[in-house]
């Protein structure tokens, strides 16, 4: 059952629905057949998935095998097993309780072909494992709905594309007459 909601803490809203029930419980949307269907999970939120021990520790030598340079802190890669160890549980609060909050990043001017230059954001390693732990488990619910031709922003960006897949492409055989 849904409902409308005209206010919002004191605050005039669009009109938008919400959900009476499933209290509790994280729901997602999902498009099938061109019908917009509301899914339901009993299972972990978002959060405790993000925070899991075993997320963060993906995420973690992810970041570790990218290697890179360091933000604005001066952190490297090197240095996280060691922040982590002291560390990893305040993360996970802060994270859960929302009161985590990303380091500004640090510019880069990397220089192009043409002369010019282009500023470059890099975020701290400890940013960069949340940002990487918050993608894993974003990507495990999306990346399945993407159609099986899109490569775009896919995980699947790099893998080359089945022809048989794509029925827009052309054919090597030549219809002839």
């Amino acid at each position: 059952m849904q409902n409308t909601s005209a206010n919002a803490h004191g605050c005039p809203q669009k009109d938008r629905t919400a959900s009476e029930g499933y209290v509790g419980v994280q729901t997602y949307m999902e498009i099938i057949e061109g019908e917009l269907v509301e899914m339901h999970f009993d299972g972990q939120g978002l959060m405790e998935q993000i925070i899991d021990f075993a997320n963060l520790r993906t995420a973690y030598r992810q970041v570790v095998r990218n290697k890179g340079k360091g933000g604005v802190d001066g952190m490297d890669v090197n240095d996280l097993f060691t922040w982590c160890q002291s560390h990893i549980e305040d993360l996970r609060q802060s994270l859960m309780d929302g009161t985590f909050v990303p380091n500004p990043v640090r510019r880069v001017e990397i220089p192009k072909d043409n002369g010019k230059k282009r500023l470059l954001g890099i975020p701290t390693v400890i940013d960069r494992m949340v940002q990487q732990a918050i993608s894993q488990v974003i990507s495990r619910i999306y990346e399945p709905q993407f159609s099986r031709t899109s490569y775009g922003f896919s995980a699947r960006a790099n893998e080359p594309p089945d022809a048989s897949a794509n029925p827009l492409r052309p054919s090597s055989r030549r219809n002839s007459i």
